[in-house]
């Protein structure tokens, strides 16, 4: 029995609130059970040095937590004077992933920055940010009349071994003693961007990550459904 009492195969309850901001083309708040992450999407026209002439367009993210965001408060980074390694590594995830979504040449030298921001966390707050930053990402690019850009919706979800047995979406009493935990993300139609997985208590097998891919890819076809409804309701 998972903490939760979901069966092994279901998401949390997934919820994307358009329009969240007034000032950025695209702002979403997404909620997968009670992890929260405000996913903003802003537009500049330059682009990074390496780019300049090329006629490229560029994406970028940036990734947070806010101090109230877990059960004991966080010391913002920027008074700490650096960000973590954990910070760098998802906001490059991040932008990793919502890259794939695009034709980076028709975008035109403009850069898109990505902000994720965690409101609250309770486990897979980088594969939240993910799924509302390729959500936010659409409404900025249908914002500035370039859909064109876009060649798929891309979504995320963690997976892991709990108890011996394959489960999706993990919240945190899931993720704090799972066997092993996994982050999966794909772009819809064109197969994985990227699979992070580590074994926490004990190695998983050839079975046990097959059973964890079986059950991640049910869970983003869910997902790829959801992101497109609430896309579908943009004028």
């Amino acid at each position: 029995m998972r903490p939760s009492g979901r069966e092994v195969d279901q998401i949390r309850k997934l919820n994307i609130e358009l329009s969240y901001l007034d000032h950025v083309p695209g702002s979403v708040l997404i909620s997968m059970g009670s992890t929260k992450v405000l996913c903003t999407a802003s537009i500049e026209a330059s682009v990074p040095g390496f780019l300049r002439g090329t006629g490229q367009g560029w994406l970028t993210a940036e990734y947070g937590m806010l101090p109230a965001a877990t059960n004991t408060r966080n010391d913002r980074e920027a008074s700490r004077g650096k960000q973590t390694g954990r910070t760098i590594e998802i906001q490059r995830l991040i932008g990793r992933s919502l890259r794939a979504m695009l034709q980076l040449e028709k975008l035109g030298e403009k850069t898109i920055t990505v902000d994720c921001d965690v409101l609250q966390a309770d486990g897979g707050t980088r594969t939240a940010s993910i799924t509302g930053g390729a959500v936010a990402l659409c409404v900025a690019l249908k914002d500035i009349g370039l859909e064109e850009a876009m060649q798929g919706l891309v979504s995320a979800v963690s997976v892991g071994m709990y108890q011996g047995q394959a489960v999706l979406d993990l919240d945190y009493a899931e993720d704090s003693n799972a066997e092993t935990d996994m982050n999966v993300v794909q772009l819809n139609g064109s197969g994985f961007i990227e699979i992070q997985g580590t074994a926490e208590g004990r190695a998983f097998s050839a079975a046990d990550l097959d059973s964890m891919l079986s059950v991640a890819q049910k869970g983003m076809t869910e997902i790829f459904e959801y992101q497109e409804a609430v896309i579908s309701k943009l004028t």
